[in-house]
């Protein structure tokens, strides 16, 4: 089946179908292969893209600025403080604005329909970089660090540990249903996803032959698990106010030694990053110096260990990014 996103906006992996899917990791292990031995590839060059985050990040803004500068592009960065877009400019506006200007757009922010929206009005592929309900571009990453890793997609046992309702729990249990994964969310039932999109991907898991459980037991979620995935407890734009709470319900599923243990004894631990695994970040000796806590989301032991691929997953970022940017503009 001949797959063609020319065009098309990347919001969410729900949009996608496996062929589709399937073709960007194909095509990130290309790009990959491309910057790994120095060979150019300014496949785009003479287009122009722009960056809104209305939320800052590492990861995501050096991949896109370093994919399309690879791809030969002209890329400009928004911070929060330098668009209108919003406050003394509607959404509708800023998108017909910028799609005069630019051949794409990435946006990295809150509500999932203010990038919808942008792709409805800008007249250009539309990128979400992140919002509180998906993390698509994440997903190919973490897809493409799996089949890396363990040589395969179909039938693996995949287990989130942590908050199963926020943008990572949300898109890690769509991307397993779309692939053939088999997902886990090992979460306190208080943080569970949305029941719609549970179904919803119960049905996607069916047509692909793998499974959705959730599960309150570590024990339980844990077993066998060829993929350990976790993330920090409070996502960035949540008030400081929720750390408490959030400690106290998700505590006894933090990653460690006895959660690895309980896996397979090849299993890889996962993590979208930034972690909390130590204190030599701000908010890490805050939580230390309020509740004691040296370590959160997953212990520096299992952080630091050979079954960690957290910085390879983090590289493909900037890879499959590349994919995405080149799928939809070429």
């Amino acid at each position: 089946m001949a797959v063609n996103l020319r065009g098309k906006s990347f919001l969410k992996l729900l949009d996608l179908n496996f062929e589709e899917i399937r073709y960007l990791l194909d095509l990130s292990k290309n790009f990959k292969d491309l910057k790994r031995t120095g060979t150019p590839h300014k496949y785009l060059d003479g287009k122009n893209i722009v960056l809104l985050f209305e939320k800052t990040s590492t990861r995501t803004r050096c991949a896109f600025e370093v994919a399309g500068m690879d791809l030969g592009m002209g890329v400009t960065y928004l911070d929060p403080g330098s668009s209108q877009m919003g406050k003394k400019e509607s959404i509708e506006d800023t998108a017909r604005v910028l799609g005069r200007m630019y051949d794409g757009i990435e946006y990295r922010g809150y509500d999932q329909n203010l990038v919808q929206k942008l792709s409805d009005y800008a007249g250009v592929p539309v990128w979400n970089g992140l919002t509180d309900q998906f993390h698509p571009t994440q997903m190919i990453a973490d897809l493409l660090t799996i089949e890396e890793k363990l040589g395969r997609l179909k039938g693996v046992n995949f287990t989130y540990m942590g908050d199963a309702r926020n943008n990572m729990g949300n898109s890690l249990m769509v991307a397993c249903a779309k692939m053939g994964l088999n997902f886990t969310a090992c979460a306190p039932k208080e943080l569970f996803p949305e029941q719609g999109l549970v179904e919803q991907c119960k049905k996607l898991s069916k047509e692909q032959g793998c499974t959705i459980t959730l599960t309150e037991d570590v024990a339980m979620g844990t077993k066998d698990a060829d993929v350990i995935y976790t993330d920090i407890w409070v996502s960035m734009g949540e008030p400081d106010d929720v750390w408490e709470s959030r400690i106290k319900y998700l505590k006894p599923y933090q990653v460690n030694k006895a959660v690895m243990e309980n896996a397979k004894e090849t299993a890889i631990f996962m993590h979208c990053l930034p972690s909390f695994h130590d204190r030599n970040t701000a908010i890490g000796e805050e939580m230390y110096q309020k509740f004691g806590l040296s370590e959160m989301e997953v212990t520096n032991e299992v952080f630091e260990s050979k079954q960690s691929v957290v910085f390879d997953e983090a590289e493909n970022r900037m890879h499959t990014i590349k994919a995405v940017i080149y799928a939809t503009l070429s």
